[in-house]
C-alpha cells in the first residue's frame, strides 16, 4: 500500500548541511547557463537557500527532493566506478568521500 503523504522535512547536522552546500554548488557550477536544465539550476537555488537558513527543520518540496536525491545517487554511483577503476590511492581518496554521500543518502533520502 502506498502512502498517502510523504514527509519533506529534514533535520540535518552541521556537517551534512556543510556537505550538502558543497554538493549543491559543485552541482549548480556545472549546469548553469544552460536552458535545458532551468528547473534543476531552479531548485538546486532554493534548497541553497534553505540548507542557509537558521531553521533546524528543512522542508523540500517534491520536486527538490526528488532532483537532489536522484543527484546523490547518481553521484554516489559514479564514485563507486571510479573506486573500482582505481588503484590504492584513488580508492583510498575516494573511500571518504563515498562514505560521506552514501551515509547521507541512506539516514535521509532512501525510500
Amino acid at each position: 500500500m502506498k502512502k498517502l503523504f510523504n514527509n519533506y522535512n529534514f533535520e540535518f547536522d552541521k556537517n551534512e548541511r556543510k556537505l550538502l552546500k558543497s554538493y549543491c554548488t559543485q552541482v549548480l557550477k556545472q549546469i548553469s547557463g544552460n536552458p535545458k536544465f532551468f528547473s534543476e539550476e531552479k531548485a538546486f537555488n532554493s534548497i541553497i537557500q534553505k540548507l542557509n537558513s537558521s531553521e533546524e527543520t528543512i522542508k523540500f518540496t517534491k520536486d527538490e527532493k526528488t532532483k537532489l536525491s536522484f543527484q546523490l545517487r547518481q553521484n554516489i554511483d559514479h564514485i563507486a566506478k571510479e573506486m573500482k577503476k582505481g588503484w590504492f590511492i584513488k580508492k583510498w581518496i575516494y573511500k571518504s568521500l563515498y562514505n560521506q554521500y552514501n551515509n547521507l543518502f541512506e539516514k535521509h533520502f532512501k525510500n
